[in-house]
């Protein structure tokens, strides 16, 4: 009776018993972005790594039904396409042209290598970090994961019979042409594809090399290529293939734009067939060096547990108690999105390609490549630097050492080609912001010294800021001048980005003890004030002659479009775009009460884009203005709770590799960092309760910083009072140096 009735309490206490609590990654899903134009993806990926598997579904059965043109497919995955024709390898996360994807790997129960005919629809997805499966209508489930430079796929064929794997050389979503591929044995085969031509320039290519194995000896291997029709010849096609013609005895190499390679395999009911590929820039060697050093054998399962545990350590930087499982899902999803790119470019002997160059190069660290600077200099490499600031150093350093090999910085790096994607010259914030916060243990010097070219070098010589010689000599750039990635006039684009740049100069300048070089640089970066009109209270663009635009509307290019003078935005998206001297723009728009008014007009009319980065950092304008820091508040509460959410469609636009993440991440924590290359963040109402960030104490010896909310009803965001370790803090701006020696924030709410 005794052992019964222990067993009955036992049984009733495991019943009972609390469930383990979720961990950060839990709360991730990998689906929030891929649609709305976010140009994020399911695929499975390793923080920074250079292989990422994704699901590619971009190309429908009908020609015309998904062209990755049409509605700006920059990805290969979109949530709402339902045609699934392979994995794609090593891809881009939330960028705003179509580039990458290709080396597609494909099963099917029917050797055609048509993709029109091989693709088939789709359900039970399912996407962790590192980690996607897929049940195709085919009757085969396909699973994949990666490590850092290779990959893994296994698929589980629910009926027996022939079979077969695919490699589609041809179709992705590259603007580019052109690969080749060599049967080493009847399990492994090598090759190359060209890709480049980011956002249509047409001379940034470069290859990418690839050597792929699978878990068991085909029957039966072979390459397809497709067929020309010529005019009075009778066209040579598969009978089975249509256009493609297949190559079934032939053993050596295939090169051409439309090719593939196929393996045919006899498999029983429910027998489950890898494939894993490994890559590099560099050679078909170094893949197989990749391949061989990071995957012994075919251990799908292994390989994914170690993936997960690397984005949980990536991930657990920041813990949160409070706000609802929804705003854990926003919060964790965006970390994960901020930790895709920059993507590390080194093979695992420490070679990569040099930026520019057909050399070769070594590194005892890491290369980074996929620098979208234009984007990530105003959030998330302030975010690296606070939460992994060892990455942000080598990213640094990675920028510095492409400056070496080729004489600049980088502006919108890919794979050691310069595209010269947006504008600016954004690696000055970037790198200034660094080492000001502390980071120093780079070439700073080597840094200075490439800043003050590209500000001051004229003529046609300076690649950075081609059109320097009449920003030097009127203050500003006429309208009249053309970007270098062909997308227009964006003369007053150029010049504020110019300005920012500059800003920061001079504060660099200022603490190498630069004296006259702070104060000319300084003295640039306020002449934004030539382009102020007083009939409009905006910026305007200016004519070579002086005179302002006329026409003139300033709400054009609200829709994304360029309007004259500005890139992908209106003058309303741009005017407060000054960031290093608000108290001065203020004065010129009439006084704090007048700019106060006009800004809040931007929010109350709609004018404000949240996709937009010249205007991401405007809620966080109103804190410097003693009284008016409660819009702040209120205005990054609303836009979170109406912008991002736990949905396909929950971030506001493209991604930008990670960008409208950070300002996510960074405005749920509480301090945004709203001046590129100034040390400092203002305060706001935190999402949580509890924000805990676990910093690195090589870098941050002081240890962690716990934020706390302090509230009598949940409706309240109002900061009442802020506490640094308990002590009165009466400011909404903290600087690095305060936030570094604070052990705890406190914000109480009224």
């Amino acid at each position: 009776m005794r052992n019964k009735l222990l067993l009955t309490l036992f049984a009733c206490f495991c019943l009972i018993r609390p469930t383990a609590a979720q961990q950060p990654i839990d709360y991730v899903d990998p689906m929030i972005g891929t649609t709305n134009f976010s140009v994020c993806n399911p695929g499975a990926v390793l923080p920074h790594g250079l292989m990422s598997v994704v699901p590619f579904n971009v190309m429908g059965s009908d020609l015309n039904e998904f062209d990755k043109d049409a509605r700006w497919w920059s990805a290969p995955y979109e949530k709402n396409n339902k045609f699934f024709t392979g994995f794609a390898h090593v891809t881009l996360s939330g960028v705003g042209c179509p580039e990458m994807g290709t080396l597609l790997t494909m099963p099917t129960n029917k050797l055609d290598v048509d993709y029109h005919n091989y693709g088939t629809t789709y359900s039970n997805e399912k996407s962790t970090p590192g980690y996607y499966s897929v049940n195709l209508d085919n009757g085969i489930k396909a699973e994949a994961t990666a490590t850092l430079r290779t990959s893994i796929e296994r698929f589980t064929f629910a009926t027996g019979g022939e079979k077969h794997l695919l490699l589609n050389l041809g179709e992705g979503l590259t603007n580019e042409t052109g690969a080749m591929v060599r049967r080493v044995s009847d399990t492994e085969i090598e090759g190359m594809r060209l890709l480049g031509t980011f956002c249509y320039n047409s001379q940034a290519v470069f290859p990418i090399y690839f050597v792929m194995k699978v878990s068991k000896q085909p029957k039966q291997s072979g390459y397809w290529k497709k067929q020309p029709q010529m005019k009075g010849v009778e066209a040579q096609w598969d009978k089975d293939n249509g256009k493609y013609k297949l190559y079934r005895n032939y053993g050596k190499e295939l090169a051409g734009n439309e090719i593939g390679y196929f393996m045919s395999f006899d498999c029983s009911e429910g027998e489950q067939l890898m494939l894993k590929m490994g890559v590099s820039f560099v050679s078909i060697e170094n893949a197989r060096r990749n391949l061989n050093a990071e995957q012994d054998g075919f251990d799908f399962e292994g390989t994914h547990q170690q993936a997960r545990r690397q984005w949980e350590e990536t991930l657990s930087k920041v813990t949160v108690e409070g706000g609802t499982e929804e705003q854990k899902k926003v919060f964790y999803t965006a970390l994960y999105h901020t930790q895709i790119h920059p993507t590390i470019l080194q093979d695992v002997n420490g070679e990569y390609p040099k930026m520019e160059s057909s050399e070769t190069a070594h590194t005892n660290g890491n290369r980074y490549t996929v620098f979208s600077l234009w984007d990530t200099y105003r959030n998330l490499h302030q975010l690296e630097t606070l939460l992994y600031p060892e990455k942000q150093l080598d990213m640094v350093r990675s920028m510095i050492d492409m400056q070496k090999e080729w004489g600049w910085m980088p502006k919108w790096e890919l794979f050691g080609r310069e595209t010269w994607t947006m504008e600016g010259d954004p690696s000055i914030p970037v790198i200034t912001d660094t080492y000001l916060k502390g980071l120093t243990d780079i070439d700073i010097h080597t840094a200075y010294d490439a800043f003050v070219r590209s500000a001051t070098l004229e003529g046609k010589q300076n690649k950075m800021r081609p059109d320097i010689d009449e920003y030097l000599s009127r203050g500003y750039i006429p309208l009249g001048v053309y970007s270098q990635d062909e997308s227009g006039d964006n003369s007053v684009s150029h010049a504020l980005e110019y300005y920012v740049a500059d800003a920061a100069l001079a504060r660099l300048a200022d603490a190498l003890g630069k004296k006259d070089d702070a104060k000319r640089f300084r003295k640039q970066s306020l002449r934004y004030k030539e382009y102020y009109s007083k009939e409009y209270g905006t910026l305007r663009p200016r004519r070579a002659d002086g005179s302002f635009l006329t026409p003139f509307n300033p709400e054009d290019g609200a829709d994304f479009s360029n309007a004259p003078g500005f890139h992908e935005g209106s003058a309303w998206n741009y005017t407060f775009a000054v960031p290093h001297d608000i108290e001065g723009l203020a004065r010129l728009m009439g006084g704090k009460k007048a700019f106060v008014d006009k800004l809040q007009r931007v929010f109350d009319e709609g004018l404000y884009d949240p996709a937009n980065e010249p205007d991401i950092a405007y809620p966080y304008i109103f804190s410097h203005f003693k009284g008016e820091e409660w819009r702040t508040q209120k205005e990054v509460r609303r836009l979170l709770q109406q912008y991002y959410r736990a949905t396909p469609d929950g971030i506001p636009g493209n991604d930008d590799c990670g960008t409208m993440s950070a300002w996510a991440v960074l405005s749920m924590i509480g301090l945004y960092p709203d001046i590129p290359g100034d040390p400092s963040y203002t305060l706001t109402t935190p999402t949580f309760t509890s924000v805990k960030i676990h910093l690195d104490n090589r870098y941050y010896p002081n240890g962690d910083i716990t934020i706390e909310t302090k509230a009598q009803d949940p409706s309240q965001y109002v900061i009442g009072s802020i506490l640094l370790d308990g002590k009165p803090h009466n400011s909404h701006r903290i600087t690095h140096e305060q936030l570094k020696k604070t052990g705890k924030i406190t914000f109480v709410l009224k």
